[in-house]
């Protein structure tokens, strides 16, 4: 309890005083929060009483400024920041917008390494030292010296400590020029994606993992998974995205050529965007379609046997695909997953010279990730595009009459192989 000393009111609602429980005579004001029954108690870290009334008007104008343009008036601490962004995923993991299990790693990285970094430090007063430092820190007090060395790791609660400061100025407890705006580490420990070799071994190898299906029912899931790996690595969807697909939001068009493509209209991490793909997606939509128990409009597209929603998106299907296959793991050693797919989607377009620009809208990311994530690519994978129109560099001659394989490579009027292409034989 507070115990005022000389309490002086300079106006309606403020008052200046000094405390007894405490041997300095610094004085403090309260100040009632405009249409409000709450009061806030400030430090004018002076004895001074002219200079101490100075401060509390200047107190009582900042908060009545915060109050009219809705700034928060009572700072809140990192932790009760964090925990209160945990708190909002795991609302979307309960509606269905996020998994379970990436809810529980946010979670993780709050209460293991960022609380534990940032302590009760007020969100407004973290700066881009405190960012910078950050990978220092976790280094030095990770749990094993296993832990210690994965830069992967560090990056991913990076991104999560990013997500919290975003989150904070959304609801403008800190101004948008104090979110971070540093690079992240590379992520040394990133999903492999799939070679074009890996990926047609992949494609050859699950036709006849199908007819192995034991019963009807391993041969129905297989089925769908199958489709499933198709759809995933011809769009570059996030598997959240696909989780929410519902067959209403599948369309298709023909562009100004003519040539059919289908768009999808996505929703996931509480934001819709329409991305585009080959004609050959609709193709394996029809296969899911054609053995689904859930085919209305608001159905699911990825669905369980039952025609309920799939919520695994038949990980365990896709263990067995990749482990029986021998791709369970890329050249790093990484553990492959569903998001492997979105990886090699992005890899080969940028393999075909996809815009970077292009390629980040269609994928729902900034042009910054693709940089930062896929710039392991090589100028020697892009050699046609970076080189053409250099002396001595001849272009090579168009196929008369022919269209471009895929819409998202880009109808250039060039019939170049598709690396995601898939044929039937």
């Amino acid at each position: 309890m507070v115990f005022y000393i000389d309490p002086q009111e300079l106006k309606p609602g403020l008052i200046i005083f000094q405390r007894a429980d405490v041997e300095h005579k610094d004085w403090y004001c309260r100040v009632k929060i405009p249409k409000s029954d709450k009061y806030k108690f400030i430090s004018l870290k002076t004895p001074d009483i002219n200079e101490a009334r100075d401060k509390a008007f200047d107190a009582d104008a900042d908060i009545r400024f915060r109050v009219k343009h809705e700034v928060p008036v009572f700072e809140k601490s990192f932790a009760e920041v964090a925990e209160e962004y945990g708190a909002y995923k795991k609302q979307m993991a309960d509606a269905g917008q996020i998994t379970r299990q990436r809810w529980k790693t946010v979670d993780g990285h709050i209460r293991l390494h960022l609380i534990p970094y940032m302590g009760n430090i007020q969100v407004t007063h973290i700066r881009q030292d405190k960012w910078e430092g950050y990978p220092l820190w976790r280094k030095q007090n990770g749990r094993s010296l296993e832990e210690m060395a994965k830069d992967g790791s560090i990056r991913a609660e990076m991104v999560t400590l990013r997500a919290i400061m975003d989150y904070a100025a959304d609801r403008q407890y800190i101004r948008e020029r104090q979110v971070p705006k540093g690079k992240l580490l590379l992520d040394k420990g990133r999903r492999d994606a799939f070679t074009p070799t890996e990926y047609r071994q992949l494609h050859t190898f699950a036709r006849q993992w199908i007819k192995e299906g034991k019963t009807d029912l391993f041969v129905w899931y297989r089925t769908m998974a199958y489709n499933f790996v198709l759809v995933m690595a011809n769009t570059g969807m996030r598997p959240g995205e696909a989780r929410n697909l519902k067959w209403k939001d599948i369309q298709p068009r023909t562009d100004r050529q003519g040539r059919a493509f289908v768009a999808l209209n996505v929703r996931g991490k509480g934001k819709f965007r329409e991305l585009v793909a080959t004609n050959n997606v609709a193709t394996y939509l029809e296969r899911i379609r054609a053995v689904s128990k859930a085919t209305k409009p608001d159905d699911a597209v990825f669905s369980t046997y039952k025609g309920k929603q799939s919520t695994s998106l038949y990980d365990s299907m896709i263990e067995d695909l990749l482990t029986a296959s021998g791709l369970l793991k890329g050249p790093s050693g990484t553990r492959r997953s569903s998001y492997c797919f979105r990886h090699t989607y992005a890899t080969f377009r940028l393999m075909e010279g996809v815009d970077v620009y292009f390629l980040a809208k269609q994928m729902g990311t900034s042009v910054k990730m693709i940089e930062d994530y896929y710039g392991h690519i090589t100028p020697a994978e892009n050699a046609e595009r970076i080189l053409q129109g250099t002396p001595g560099w001849e272009p090579l001659a168009e196929v008369s009459g022919e269209t471009a394989a895929s819409v998202n490579a880009g109808a250039d009027g060039k019939k170049r192989k598709d690396p995601m292409e898939t044929r039937e034989d």
